[in-house]
């Protein structure tokens, strides 16, 4: 295959990429060089929430690159200022700041909490508590931030000024939490660590200890905002809310955006000058995003993506019941995880060779998180393939 040759011959080997090349794609569904059809039950990894293509978000970013796709941001352009606004109405923000990656994103919130104790003459506050098994993303701070060590070897040394506490302990950030710490940082449901979510209680006591030692909370939702948790962010399923957050993924549907919002307290780190990001917010990917924005903050988008996130558990409980090769069903919305007692690896290539996309992670987990809109329907066609495998 012609893309699949090119692509190994000048493209470099950073990714365990299948030999498919994908062509176009409709909703839940893909399309490859030869025709053949796939059921997405990966969204691009959390990013295509509102399917592929959908037209409204094609059709704003249409109109917008007819008119205007890119100035510095040294210019206003109002694109940038109503997503800003909308995410901040939406939220707990009252200030944002547009990036284009979740990496990023996350880059931006490490560097305010840091700046803002810097700014206020505590120097020693520079240490962050971040989670064993999060993922925070891989540019040289977000790497030494997140707490898996396999994507860290052969970049050492990190950056100092992280350490890492077990999730879902709630005593394990007290004990960290010194002088010297100036930010918690946490992902609501860790998604690449295995589809966790947070504890009853776990993230009212991380906000509460916070609290007590002036530390801003960050919540990581790069993966798990934008409706993919049946909230339009995970933590309002918990009532609490962050001083900072991070987003991106699903925010432009397949544009790259990345967003880091705050308080109006937490944002006083940055001013003129301390922070930029040259193609952050330009006006094609912010209209895609208020696009997208306009579909997934509406109640009724929402609470269907609930009912359809309970109705893949059911089937997932279905074949736990089934097979004993199931050992644990948990996540949040369309955010879930199915450990099984198998190679998941395996399975999710057998999927793949039926017409089906999933992700395994950790080695045990298939991960899923189709596009929001996915159909009962679809999610039964999937059932009945992975009962088919899980009883040989």
């Amino acid at each position: 295959m012609e893309t699949v040759q090119k692509t190994d011959s000048f493209v470099m080997n950073t990714y365990a990429r299948k030999g498919i090349s994908f062509e176009k794609g409709s909703g839940c569904r893909l399309w490859d060089e030869n025709g053949k059809e796939y059921l997405d039950f990966l969204a691009g990894i959390a990013v295509c929430g509102l399917g592929h293509c959908h037209p409204d978000v094609t059709r704003a970013l249409s109109a917008q690159a007819e008119t205007l796709v890119h100035v510095s941001n040294l210019f206003y352009t109002r694109p940038a200022s109503d997503l800003a606004q909308r995410l901040c109405e939406n939220s707990f923000a009252d200030k944002v700041f547009f990036s284009n990656s979740g990496a990023e994103a996350n880059e931006a919130a490490i560097k305010l909490a840091r700046r803002y104790f810097q700014k206020k003459g505590e120097t020693n506050r520079n240490r962050i508590i971040t989670m064993k098994q999060s993922f925070h993303g891989r540019t040289m701070a977000t790497l030494s931030a997140t707490g898996q060590e396999k994507i860290k070897q052969g970049f050492e040394p990190l950056l100092p000024g992280f350490v890492h506490v077990p999730f879902n302990d709630m005593d394990a950030p007290r004990k960290e939490m010194d002088d010297d710490v100036c930010a918690v940082m946490l992902e609501p449901v860790q998604g690449e660590g295995g589809v966790i979510p947070a504890a009853p209680g776990y993230l009212e006591a991380v906000r509460k200890l916070c609290d007590e030692k002036r530390a801003p909370l960050i919540f990581d939702e790069v993966q798990t905002g934008m409706g993919r948790c049946g909230r339009l962010f995970a933590h309002q399923a918990y009532n609490v809310a962050p001083d900072i957050m991070t987003l991106a993924k699903a925010l432009g549907n397949g544009l790259p955006i990345g967003a880091m919002l705050a308080s109006e307290k937490a944002a006083q780190g940055f001013d003129k000058g301390s922070h930029a990001s040259t193609f952050g917010g330009t006006p094609l990917v912010a209209a895609a995003a208020l696009a997208v924005l306009d579909i997934v903050a509406d109640e009724s988008f929402l609470a269907r993506v609930r009912k359809t996130g309970d109705y893949l558990k059911e089937k997932l409980y279905a074949l736990q019941k089934q097979s004993n090769a199931v050992k644990e069903i948990r996540g949040l919305g369309l955010l879930v995880g199915m450990e099984i007692e198998a190679d998941a690896d395996e399975i999710v290539e057998k999927c793949l060779k039926k017409g089906f996309i999933l992700n395994a992670i950790q080695g045990k987990i298939i991960r899923f998180a189709p596009p929001l809109i996915v159909t009962k329907e679809e999610i039964d066609q999937l059932a009945d393939v992975l009962s088919d495998l899980l009883d040989r």
